[in-house]
């Protein structure tokens, strides 16, 4: 399938949800094994991550240049296959504040590839606590009322594709994307990098 060369494996898995189309490249992770604690008493384990999961966790937290370029293209290579027109790359807003959001580096060079703007501030997530200690779909979708909103005057009459780099319940993609259709957006396609393996 892909079209480039640098280009990783990926195993594309359909997102269901209220949007237009709806995929992730693959499972973020095939399997975690405990294998000890280190000095500090801190859990540690072996994930196996999917080659697309690899390059995600290469430019999150080793800021590795190389596996964005690759990561990208693989995104563009998809993009192009599915033949989807947008008019904005529209990054899913973070859960906490980073010097660098690896989020928005990744949004940033998939528009520069694919010749389409990134707007940043088209979805705003303004307060509301961080969600990776909520657990299950209803504890997470609470916690996003009233905290997300889209801006109209962005987004009125626009294709946009929604860009997040994990998904785990869907509680956030699916709060961000209702809030740009209830805005005006007229299509919104998700793209997650990854998925978890549970939701």
């Amino acid at each position: 399938m892909p079209l480039g060369h640098n280009v990783a494996k990926i195993n594309p898995k359909q997102l269901h949800g209220p949007w237009a189309t709806g995929y992730a490249l693959d499972i973020h992770s095939t399997g975690s094994e405990f294998i000890g604690y280190d000095e500090y008493g801190h859990e540690q384990f072996d994930t196996k991550r999917t080659e697309i999961g690899e390059l995600l966790y290469r430019v999150k937290y080793q800021g590795d240049d190389a596996a964005l370029d690759e990561l990208v293209s693989t995104m563009a290579d998809f993009i192009r296959v599915k033949r989807k027109a947008v008019d904005m790359i529209v990054p899913v807003p973070p859960t906490r504040a980073r010097r660098v959001q690896p989020l928005f580096k990744i949004a940033d060079a998939l528009g520069a590839k694919i010749k389409t703007p990134v707007v940043r501030n088209a979805v705003k997530k303004t307060g509301g606590s961080e969600l990776k200690n909520l657990h299950s779909y209803e504890e997470r979708r609470q916690a996003l009322e009233h905290v997300i909103m889209a801006d109209s005057k962005l987004v009125t009459g626009k294709r946009i594709l929604l860009l997040d780099d994990l998904v785990r319940s869907g509680a956030t993609i699916n709060a961000v994307a209702e809030q740009l259709t209830s805005a005006g957006a007229t299509a919104v396609h998700v793209l997650a990098i990854t998925q978890t393996r549970r939701q």
